[in-house]
Order: C-alpha cells, then structure tokens, then sequence
C-alpha cells in the first residue's frame, strides 16, 4: 500500500495511490482511518512531503564503500564503525518531491546529493530487539540527505551542512509492502546515473539501528530513520536536477537553484 499526502484546492490531505488515482482517507494512517469516497487522478494534484516527522533519526555512516571513501576524503585511517551511530536531523530541512533544493548564496558550491532509505515507525516502542524491531515499522520511503561539504569541515556540528532549508527531500510516498533484501538503489544527476547500489548492503541493518536506539529512547509513529548511502556522492549545481530511485519503492525527484 502507498500512503501519500498531497495538496488539492489549496488544501492538504491524505490518500491511498492505487495505480494513477488517489483515494481520499480522513483519520490517521498510523491508527484509525477511513476511506471518504472521493477519488482524484494523481496529475491533478501537488504530492507533498509524506509526513513531518515527530522525531528525525539518521544513521551514521552505513556503507563500506562511502566509509572508506569518507576516511580517504578526510585524510584519516579507514575503520569500520564498532556500532550503529544515530544523529538528529532538522524537520524545517524537509521538502517534497519535485521541489527545489535551494543552495544558499554563502555557499561553497561543494553541495552533494545522498540518496537514502527511508524507515518511517508506525507504532509506539520501546526495548525491542533485532528478532522483532521490524515490527514496530510503518513503511519505507525515500530521502536525499543533501550536504554542504565545506560547511560540513569547518562547522563543528552539521547546523547548515545538513539542514538548511530544503536540505531533506522526502517522498513521494511511504510504501507499506517492501522486502528489504529486493531494494536497489540508484541515483540519476541529469537524466545520468550516478550511483547504483544493494539497499539493504548496510554495515548496520534496519533492526540494528531500531532495536539499539529503543534501548534508550521510545520511538514513536511518524518518527523517520534515514539509513545512510554508499559510493561517492556527487556535486549539484543550479539547474540540474536529481533523482533517486529505490526499486519497489518508487522515484524522488527534484530541481536545483540558487538563493535570490
């Protein structure tokens, strides 16, 4: 099943996609719904960002590929991570497929796309374990984790690299029915692939990140887990746009542009 939201007549809604067409829902996709009987084609409408997330989890490094690439780009001794390592992203970073990716003025022009799996949590839960954290998942949908790479050297922390407005592309919408171990991803600059990998080739799996971070936190429905990225990102520019696809899933595209 495919959950979306999407704006029709200036207002915001939520709907099921069965093929080309959306069926309205009214309630909560995590609790109670229902079904309102009205439907819509889905070119009529503007997708919108799927959910704005209670909470907004990343993974760490999760690739063996990006993580010797990263330690080479730093200068530093390659070593693989001993654990899952989770960070915090900023909600107001998040905008919709087909969006603009706005690079502000002060930028390096160092910006790079990184096209992730997406984990939305569709229960409330705590103290899980590897066996039975993929219980308490929602779904999956699909985000690019754009970074700002000179600002991410010099910055002490990830502020602006990470989470400048429209830094966080998410969508199109949140896929119910997903076997992690049949996901590809692949990631188009210009109509040119430009990264091509196994989703699930995770140094750290879904239900490692759950069942670790559930430990000490209660994990909540709506609450988002980006899942990191492997190969070389690539640099964006003002005009190109982007896409990234993960296979069963669906595809994430959007522009890029300067700040006035």
């Amino acid at each position: 099943m495919r959950w979306l939201r999407y704006v029709s007549d200036g207002e915001s809604h939520c709907g099921i996609l069965e093929g080309d067409e959306i069926a309205e829902i009214s309630g909560d996709m995590f609790a109670h719904y229902s079904r309102t009987g009205r439907k819509l084609p889905l070119g009529s409408v503007t997708i919108d960002i799927p959910l704005i997330p209670r909470t907004f989890y990343t993974a760490g490094i999760n690739y063996l590929v990006h993580a010797r690439q990263q330690a080479e780009l730093a200068g530093t001794a390659f070593k693989l991570p001993e654990k899952p390592d989770v960070n915090y992203r900023g909600v107001s970073a998040l905008t919709a497929h087909d969006t603009q990716i706005v690079i502000p003025k002060d930028s390096s022009g160092k910006v790079q796309f990184e096209g992730e799996l997406v984990v939305v949590i569709g229960r409330q839960a705590r103290n899980l374990t590897k066996e039975n954290a993929l219980s308490c998942v929602f779904g999956y949908t699909i985000g690019n984790d754009v970074s700002e790479r000179r600002w991410q050297g010099i910055d002490r922390t990830l502020w602006r690299a990470k989470n400048s407005d429209t830094f966080k592309p998410m969508g199109p919408w949140i896929e119910t029915d997903v076997e992690l171990d049949r996901l590809h991803t692949t990631v188009r600059l210009n109509g040119q692939e430009a990264a091509s990998f196994r989703t699930n080739d995770m140094l750290f799996g879904v239900a490692d990140h759950l069942s670790l971070m559930s430990r000490y936190m209660t994990l909540y429905p709506g609450d988002v887990l980006w899942m990191g990225t492997d190969l070389m990102p690539g640099d964006m520019v003002p005009g190109d746009s982007v896409e990234v696809e993960i296979a069963g899933i669906g595809t994430l595209r959007n522009r890029v542009g300067g700040e006035d």
